[in-house]
């Protein structure tokens, strides 16, 4: 009876979860709502953007087109959703949707395509993973296993700025990078396919691009499979059945080679800068500061109107301690693009050693408006801390903390200098039990970055006559970051009916020098 309980539950538990896929007509588990889809996709657009480079406004004529082509494709699909179309600053050739018609590309993808039906091809096939509640199915299929909500992750997708402990680009970090099953695959690219031609493009389109694809990963080039193919995988078969499915749909749309040429013309001869700032940040994390700073110029060179070049400047300088002259550069970065928040965190940490508060915090608040970090939550923490506000200090010390990174382990450890001696219960951790000879003992953990000593404990139990005995104990050498230790409380021959009632707690420790 309770095994037909149980299996009557959950039965009813998946029936409730189906709904219908309004672009295959099918059931499906679902158990995101569309209010639900809709929250995800606003909420996480924006700070996953900025963690994957920012929007790329050097030509907002292309992003514009960009828009332009996508919501043809929308205005013709089966799902009505508010549909948006960005074009993100990242040379790594990728695309990707949100619930919700949440949709990005990567600037180096756009470079690589050859006609607007390719373009077509590619907002098509993500359209349709948003219209067909692809991600949505699969947060599902997560929460039935889980029995929780997908839990958040840091999102580190941004290749430039992957050094940075991200707090605000999380869900959809995960969202956008999971790998989708073959059968979503299939729909999104026959799907697509038919919103290619209902909008007025050449299907060949999509045919031509997969064939790329294909010929791109036997390549094994490495910017693509981190890319676009970690979550849409090509393979021979997807091109097999794009031929298939361009048969089966009217002949002689358009591909629009001229025109997308035509808007693509200033991304694609740009391209070589692009490439230099791409070899200089990969010199700049190998310290090679003289080649960062000379493939930097000869970006700007190539594109004077790019704010990343400028940007990659003035981390030069600033890593050379040269904290006015990364000023100036990271002031030419925002004056380009007010808009990203990696220029106003690193002008406000330049600003922080120049000893310029109000200006620090101003660019470091705006920062965290756009992508909360660890990184500026630290920094104005330690302003805090400076100008005496220990209550902001220690809020905006656990903020950073909980990333479990070398700036969140930092900012832990900062946090602790302020609080361990208020609330050592916090961070130092205790367990006790009767060894074999009937004595109490403790083992005291430090789970922290930083060593502590001087521990204190405070005990309290009734003897064997029934009385109340209060007593501390403490433990004067230093406890490791990450080690534990055992001691003797001096405590023995209590009734086992009373151990149930000892109470005991750290109540007093200090950081080691």
């Amino acid at each position: 009876m309770k095994n037909l309980l149980i299996t009557t539950l959950l039965v009813s538990s998946i029936l409730t979860g189906c709904a219908v896929n309004p672009v295959t007509g099918k059931n499906q588990l679902s158990l995101v709502s569309e209010a639900q889809e809709l929250e995800i996709g606003k909420k996480n657009y924006a700070p996953l953007r900025q963690s994957q480079g920012g929007d790329y406004v050097v030509d907002k004529k292309l992003t514009a087109y960009i828009n332009e082509v996508g919501q043809k494709l929308a205005a013709v699909s089966d799902r009505k959703l508010p549909y948006e179309f960005k074009v993100l600053n990242n040379s790594v050739p990728n695309a990707w949707a949100l619930p919700g018609g949440k949709i990005s590309l990567n600037r180096g993808l756009l470079t690589e395509l050859e006609s607007e039906a390719e373009l077509a091809a590619v907002l098509g096939h993500e359209i349709t993973h948003a219209a067909a509640k692809h991600t949505a199915s699969s947060m599902s299929r997560g929460m039935l296993i889980q029995g929780a909500v997908m839990a958040t992750v840091i999102g580190t997708q941004g290749k430039d700025y992957a050094q940075l402990a991200q707090l605000g680009a999380g869900v959809g970090a995960q969202l956008v990078t999971q790998k989708y099953g073959r059968d979503a695959e299939r729909e999104s690219d026959f799907y697509g396919m038919k919103y290619m031609s209902k909008a007025g493009y050449d299907p060949q389109g999509a045919v031509d691009l997969q064939r790329t694809f294909v010929r791109l990963s036997e390549a094994k080039n490495q910017d693509w499979l981190s890319g676009l193919f970690a979550s849409h995988p090509p393979s021979q078969e997807r091109v097999e059945n794009n031929i298939k499915t361009a048969a089966s749909l009217p002949q002689g749309g358009s591909r629009g080679e001229h025109q997308f040429k035509a808007r693509t013309a200033h991304i694609k001869r740009s391209k070589p800068a692009y490439e230099a700032y791409d070899e200089g940040r990969k010199a700049f994390q190998k310290d090679d500061l003289s080649k960062a700073r000379s493939l930097a110029n000869k970006a700007i060179r190539l594109e004077p109107r790019e704010g990343h070049f400028h940007a990659l400047l003035g981390d030069v300088e600033e890593k050379k301690k040269r904290h006015k002259t990364a000023k100036r550069h990271y002031d030419k970065a925002i004056k380009l693009n007010d808009d990203f928040f990696y220029y106003y965190l690193k002008r406000g940490q330049v600003n922080e050693n120049l000893k310029a508060s109000a200006n620090a915090k101003r660019d470091l608040e705006k920062s965290i408006k756009l992508l909360p970090t660890a990184n500026a939550y630290n920094s104005l923490g330690n302003i805090a801390k400076l100008e005496g506000n220990l209550k902001a200090a220690k809020s905006y010390y656990k903020k950073a903390a909980s990333n479990k990174t070398a700036e969140g382990k930092a900012a832990y450890g900062a946090l602790m200098a302020l609080d361990l001696s208020e609330n050592p219960q916090k961070y130092i951790k205790l367990r006790t039990g009767l060894d074999n000879k009937g004595r109490l003992k403790a083992e005291i953990s430090n789970p922290t970055p930083r060593n502590v000593r001087d521990v204190v404990i405070a005990i309290q139990y009734r003897d064997s006559h029934g009385k109340i005995r209060k007593t501390k104990r403490a433990y004067k050498p230093v406890l490791a970051a990450g080690k534990k230790t055992v001691i003797d409380l001096g405590i023995k021959n209590i009734p086992k009916d009373q151990l149930a009632n000892i109470k005991f707690g750290v109540i007093g420790a200090r950081l080691a020098k």
